[in-house]
């Protein structure tokens, strides 16, 4: 009995001690890093801005990258990256190696520009006539320089390898598929991979859901044989066709800035952005010697509604009067959808929240209704990941960051916000 009491003082005491010593450093050095995190992102910021400034000058279209990615090439080697180059075009990869075991995570930003003739709106306008960057894409291979940049500041708190994926010809959905088919993933071998697009939120927040953030969308085309009566059959698909948007027509849905309606919009859990197929075009109709086809682009924010589209035309057709002429019916046209692993938006969202605020990233209930999405699927259909939406907008100074618009522009702070935000959200992911 004694003996036990003075084994208990002489040694598991002090190992009590010691353990909540080495819990409670951990717990200072967790905190520890997002400090540094942020002192440095601070630090690096005026850089940053000089250099998105320098992408939107030199801006480049899809396919013909060269200047872009020669300067994303210098400054991960004047990091010290590994930096792999000329991957699926002008792709480049730059690693970042802690060497020390742990999990292995890619993040990726796309680097090419528009085709537009559309005038610039700032005072560092594109000197390439006709293409700028109305996109964002300048801010985001900004922030990926800026997260490349500080985890290496920090590597040796880190513990896995970083891989950062600056991918060319994104705006023709081409980039990603080429640098997957030119052995991306023999290079690299991540477990999960992150990306971000910017968009019309306000500067400080980042957004994503599980599973799709964007609708899905397909192009229907129908087949019928060309007999007597083509004006009824006509007209009969049309309101066929018609008849699957469940939208009315004068809905708010239809106004974009709905979108960020605290009531209706995709941050309410009730709205209406959600269980919805829209008809995204007028209905096309193409008459040859033999044959007429009809054609429409469909979206819907469950892609399983679009898949049973096939199924439900079909029925219907076949219980009409038209059933002996019809030939065919196909998507004709699809677009890879963007697919959130479930569990890595819910933790992503919540590790943000817990360093940075609650305030600082939102789930997002409904589905965004314009049918775009990101080649970034790609990538997703190789490893799980997340694409988040990070706000660019300052509505007090009238800075609107909707990509594609006529006065597109960006607030800079974000390129901050995001290099804190998901640096934090790698370091977190790294542990």
């Amino acid at each position: 009995m004694t003996f036990t009491r003075s084994f208990r003082s002489v040694f598991i005491w002090p190992l009590i001690l010691i353990s909540k010593l080495v819990f409670g450093q951990e717990q200072q050095q967790e905190a520890n890093i997002h400090q540094i995190i942020q002192q440095h992102s601070e630090e690096i910021f005026d850089s940053l801005v000089e250099i998105r400034r320098d992408f939107h000058r030199y801006p480049e279209a899809a396919g013909e990258e060269v200047k872009t990615s020669a300067k994303i090439i210098e400054y991960l080697q004047n990091l010290g990256l590994e930096v792999h180059q000329k991957i699926g075009g002008h792709g480049v990869v730059g690693i970042l190696k802690t060497n020390k075991k742990g999990k292995k995570i890619a993040w990726r930003a796309d680097i090419d520009a528009l085709k537009t003739d559309l005038p610039d709106i700032v005072s560092f306008e594109s000197n390439n006539k006709g293409v700028r960057h109305i996109c964002g894409h300048d801010i985001h291979a900004s922030v990926a320089l800026g997260i490349a940049n500080v985890l290496s500041n920090i590597k040796e708190q880190l513990s896995g390898t970083i891989y950062f994926i600056f991918q060319p010809a994104e705006e023709n959905w081409q980039g990603a598929k080429a640098m997957v088919d030119d052995a991306l993933f023999e290079i690299i071998d991540p477990e999960e991979i992150y990306a971000l697009h910017l968009s019309p939120m306000p500067e400080g927040i980042i957004a994503t859901r599980a599973k799709n953030l964007f609708a899905d969308y397909k192009v229907v085309q129908l087949k019928f044989d060309k007999k007597k009566g083509v004006s009824e059959l006509t007209n009969y698909v049309k309101n066929l066709l018609n008849n699957l948007q469940n939208v009315p027509n004068d809905s708010p849905f239809w106004d974009m800035q709905t979108l960020m309606d605290p009531e209706l919009g995709l941050v309410n859990r009730n709205t209406i952005f959600q269980n919805y197929v829209t008809l995204n075009s007028e209905v096309f109709i193409k008459e040859n010697e033999e044959s007429l086809i009809i054609k429409v682009a469909l979206s819907a924010s469950d892609p399983d509604k679009l898949n049973s589209v096939l199924k439900q035309l079909k029925s219907e057709i076949g219980k009409s009067e038209f059933s002996e002429k019809f030939i065919d019916i196909q998507f004709t046209e699809e677009i890879a959808l963007v697919l959130n692993d479930k569990e890595l938006a819910e933790d992503a969202i919540q590790q943000i929240s817990e360093v940075y605020g609650k305030q600082s990233s939102i789930n997002l209930h409904g589905i965004i209704p314009d049918g775009r999405s990101d080649d970034f699927a790609y990538f997703q259909q190789k490893i799980p990941g997340v694409y988040f939406l990070m706000g660019g907008s300052n509505y007090q100074k009238g800075i609107i960051s909707m990509p594609h618009s006529p006065n597109f522009n960006v607030d800079e702070n974000c390129i901050k916000t995001g290099v804190q935000y998901f640096s934090s959200l790698i370091a977190e992911k790294l542990k």
